[in-house]
């Protein structure tokens, strides 16, 4: 299995910056992606920022230029900055990945617990 483990959440004040971390743990042999999603009270789950193949970025339009994601392969890390925040990216914010365990294995799923953000204005 693959367990994906996020920290770094907590209140902030609109302007400040935050940084999720997510680490991702047990039989990895690959990841394919890795992605911020978040989703607040009452509204759906929506994509944030992802690495994908090949290192391709994407981003929500409405983090482009606040937020930054980045990952370190060798530790099986995948971070969020979040910088100038406002109060509608109160969310709680999920890391998740495509992985396989083996070289001939298939590509799953998997998602963290979640970290809540708060940002008051």
């Amino acid at each position: 299995q693959v367990q994906l483990v996020e920290s770094g959440g907590g209140l902030g004040q609109a302007g400040e910056s935050l940084r999720l971390s997510c680490a991702a743990s047990g039989s990895i042999f690959s990841m394919k992606t890795m992605a911020w999603y978040r989703q607040a009270p009452g509204k759906q789950r929506e994509l944030v920022a992802l690495i994908g193949p090949g290192g391709s970025i994407r981003y929500a339009d409405s983090v482009k230029d606040r937020f930054t994601i980045s990952m370190d392969s060798a530790k099986n890390m995948v971070y969020l900055q979040m910088n100038s925040l406002k109060p509608e990216d109160t969310a709680v914010y999920y890391c998740y990945t495509e992985a396989k365990q083996r070289l001939l294995g298939t590509y799953g799923s998997y998602w963290g617990q979640g970290t809540q953000v708060t940002v008051s204005s």
